[in-house]
């Protein structure tokens, strides 16, 4: 078991790490999915792109992993608002299925307990 664990520590770091950085190579798909109510849309996504690269190197770091995953818990509480108004406004992501979009939902609350798995 401790084996799978650290597996999907190392699983769950790299995807981290990789849509952090994929913040910074497509940024406009994020820009688009941030939710109108919410200011500064161009830092937030900028800033959660550096948060993701952080927290997933973070989480493999045995002096910081405790609290990367604690950082990790709150970052997907955080982006839960754009998932939900993709899941809300269909019409304006017609290239993602709907069943995708709906699925993002419940998906967060998975990636809450793998992060949690490492506090």
């Amino acid at each position: 078991m401790e084996t799978a664990k650290l597996a999907l520590q190392y699983l769950l770091a790299l995807l981290m790490v990789a849509a952090g950085l994929n913040h910074f190579r497509n940024p406009r798909f994020y820009l688009r999915i941030m939710p109108p109510y919410l200011p500064w849309h161009g830092p937030l996504v900028f800033w959660s792109g550096v948060a993701e690269v952080l927290l997933g190197v973070g989480l493999v770091v045995p002096q910081t992993q405790r609290l990367a995953a604690w950082g990790l818990i709150a970052l997907f509480v955080a982006v839960f608002p754009a998932n939900l108004y993709m899941t809300m406004n269909p019409e304006k992501f017609r290239k993602i299925p709907l069943v995708l979009l709906w699925l993002r939902l419940p998906l967060q609350g998975v990636l809450i307990l793998w992060a949690w798995w490492y506090t």
